[in-house]
């Protein structure tokens, strides 16, 4: 299984693991010759894992009726937001926002699902935290197979639920404009390193790039209005 994603949820004073999405490949009774190495995307299940007492349990929810993989995953004490994501039975990546909310009741747990509004269409982003707080960017990814998305969000966390902001992106090199294909992850809070394949230069065949993207963290920004504060009280004076 590759594509999925893995986050931790608390619930009344537990924790637990749970796994939703991604790809592998074909049960071994579907092979032909032809297709022995295709893989499809898996059933829609959500699996939690006791890491206390080492159980795992699998469920199917109504609202989640096909599979997708490369999607993000953001989780805030019971409830993870699963954004994007391209399935691959339609090759698609349709704007999508699902709010699962997983209670771990003593006994058996019991999972709820929502269905909410988006129009972020991506797969494959990267997302990187800013600080202690639950308040991430949205960086890279694709809008489709032929197109990057090279604009840039803030997503916030709250006991309200899921927010987004546009925010300004980087200064993107040409080589980075005009590449077809990027990956990377987050290396530290605020900071994200980008991998680009040269492409078009037959002597680099397997040579990449590395960029590092840097962010304001809350830690920084909290620096940056105290020394204005600063600054503004002296000349006050």
């Amino acid at each position: 299984r590759y594509g999925h994603t893995m986050s931790m949820v608390q619930s009344r004073g537990k924790t637990a693991c749970v796994l939703f999405g991604g790809r592998s490949y074909m049960p071994v009774g579907e092979r032909t010759t032809e297709s022995w190495n295709s893989v499809v995307d898996c059933p829609p299940q959500v699996f939690l894992f006791d890491l206390e007492f080492g159980c795992s349990s699998a469920h199917t929810l109504p609202e989640l009726n096909d599979g997708w993989s490369f999607h993000l995953a953001l989780a805030r004490e019971d409830c993870i937001y699963f954004l994007g994501g391209h399935s691959l039975a339609s090759d698609s990546r349709p704007p999508r926002l699902i709010r699962l909310r997983v209670e771990l009741l003593q006994g058996s747990p019991l999972l709820s699902c929502d269905t909410l509004e988006t129009s972020i269409s991506i797969s494959s982003a990267i997302i990187t935290r800013t600080g202690p707080t639950h308040r991430y960017i949205i960086l890279g990814g694709y809008q489709s197979d032929s197109q990057k998305r090279t604009k840039c969000s803030t997503v916030i966390l709250d006991e309200k639920g899921i927010h987004f902001e546009p925010l300004e992106s980087p200064q993107w090199t040409p080589d980075i404009t005009h590449s077809r294909t990027w990956f990377g992850s987050s290396v530290g809070e605020g900071n994200v390193l980008l991998a680009i394949p040269t492409e078009g230069r037959p002597s680099q065949a397997d040579t990449y790039y590395f960029y590092q993207v840097s962010f304001q963290t809350e830690g920084e920004a909290k620096e940056k209005e105290g020394s204005q504060g600063c600054s503004q009280e002296s000349t006050d004076y």
